[in-house]
């Protein structure tokens, strides 16, 4: 008798935990052969709501990390995920990819992470300013997170396309919740083994599988959620989660238009998408015909 394999159950990641899905329900997908690639967890609205408690409650400590520790964390990630290459690469031609490809996306992701590790400690200099006012004061404009940001992770783009929305907004301070591909899912709950070995404090990244019609609607109306970076290209669901979001101000970022696999695809301004920008007004004495701040 042939034997049967027994398929890796893949969990969800909240709060820096694997529980499985309260809904107590999975899914399948399936390789190119029509293959079973493993137990996914069909994640419901309640796993959501669990998700951005436990975000929320990671936002202040890592909101007001040093940014350049934040970096540091960034780096840790990807040498953890530079030393299970292999795991990625396999999970990758599994869901149809070919060796080659594979390879090429794991090493991106590596690069893509430490780039933004980079940024943490730079994107702030560079974009905040120092504004021209009328009046006798120092005006200054400078970025802070915007609290609980939910990612709807490309569909077709396993990992690279996952890294590359994922570490702009953590590199700004923000922590995620994070709907990873629904046909190509493995990748996402690997690289949040990885997130569990790095220096990622639990809460800061919360990874979800599950249905989009399902979930996305929650994404949008959820009034603890402040942003949706969105990863697709579904007409459709574009427009209800703008509309959903309209309905509590809530930032959607559209992302889908991107080849995640070429260089331009990676740049600072992804880190804005994230951010609002803070104004201080600081009165100025003159003294002597000088101004200087009190």
């Amino acid at each position: 008798m042939s034997r049967i394999p027994v398929l890796k159950t893949y969990k969800i990641y909240i709060g820096g935990k694997f529980p499985r899905t309260e809904s107590g329900r999975f899914y399948q997908p399936e390789d190119a052969k029509g293959n079973s690639l493993g137990n996914l967890c069909r994640s419901s609205r309640k796993d959501l709501r669990n998700a951005v408690v436990a975000a929320r409650a990671a936002f202040p400590g890592w909101s007001s990390r040093p940014a350049f520790n934040r970096g540091q964390i960034l780096y840790r990630i990807a040498e953890v995920l530079e030393g299970r290459t292999d795991q990625f690469v396999a999970e990758l031609v599994a869901q149809g990819s070919t060796a080659k490809a594979a390879t090429k996306e794991v090493e991106l992701s590596v690069d893509r992470l430490v780039y933004y590790a980079g940024w943490c400690d730079k994107y702030q200099q560079v974009f905040s300013a120092v504004n021209p006012v009328a009046s006798n004061h120092f005006n200054f404009s400078i970025y802070e997170p915007m609290g609980v940001v939910a990612i709807v992770a490309p569909e077709e783009s396993s990992l690279v396309g996952l890294i590359s929305t994922l570490a702009p907004a953590l590199a700004g301070g923000n922590v995620v919740v994070l709907l990873a591909s629904q046909s190509k899912p493995l990748c996402s709950i690997t690289l949040a083994e990885v997130l569990q070995t790095s220096d990622v404090p639990g809460g800061v990244v919360n990874v979800l599988t599950g249905f989009d019609s399902e979930l996305l609607p929650h994404f949008a109306g959820h009034m603890d959620i402040n942003a949706v970076i969105y990863g697709r290209q579904g007409a459709d669901q574009i427009e209800a989660l703008q509309r959903g979001a309209a309905e509590n101000v809530k930032r959607v970022s559209l992302l889908g238009d991107r080849n995640w696999l070429e260089a331009e695809a990676h740049d600072p301004y992804l880190i804005l998408n994230t951010q609002e920008v803070k104004t201080t007004w600081h009165p100025i004495e003159k003294v002597g015909g000088s101004a200087s701040g009190y």
